[in-house]
């Protein structure tokens, strides 16, 4: 079905506005999630457990694949330096890729710093996967930033709105 079968422009607005589409902000959906963080319905509850479960069986999954390498690096006896150094620089990259992830749960990260950071959160994805598995047993991950910019606009637009009461072209002139 295409977009103009669906009614739906190519903005993402629909094309046909009708008194069944809310009006107002809408919220932002959240990875694994969509938009049931709002009202917490859908199988919320049950994305969290999924959710929850996945990054932390991802995480174990990359420590085992972590292993199988440094056991290979033992292997071709590259020499205990190189081992030391390839261990630093995993859990350093992975405590630095872990809080990364956790103040973009908070706050908007910045894109240019974000593509900056970008090897380093290749290298330390386990704290990436970490960070997710910590917040998603609170909320998805996200939910709170989003819900209070949600929450702003929404506030935004109900005074915008309100403000705009019968038609000024009525008003007594005195």
């Amino acid at each position: 079905m295409s977009d103009e079968q669906s009614g739906i422009a190519a903005n993402g607005t629909p094309a046909n506005p009708t008194t069944a589409t809310p009006r107002g902000p809408r919220p932002e959906p959240i990875r694994f999630f969509g938009t049931t963080w709002l009202n917490h319905d859908d199988g919320y509850r049950a994305r969290r457990v999924a959710v929850s479960a996945g990054s932390l069986a991802a995480a174990a999954a990359a420590c085992v694949v972590l292993r199988l390498a440094y056991q290979g690096l033992q292997i071709a006896a590259v020499g205990g330096w190189v081992g030391l150094l390839i261990v630093v620089m995993f859990a350093a990259c992975s405590a630095l890729a872990f809080g990364h992830t956790w103040g973009a749960f908070t706050k908007r990260p910045d894109p240019d710093r974000q593509a900056s950071l970008r090897g380093l959160m290749t290298i330390g994805f386990v704290g990436s996967l970490l960070a997710y598995f910590f917040r998603s047993l609170a909320e998805a991950p996200g939910e709170k930033l989003h819900r209070e910019e949600y929450e702003k606009a929404r506030t935004q637009y109900d005074r915008r709105t309100t403000r705009r009461t019968g038609n000024p072209a009525r008003r007594r002139r005195g």
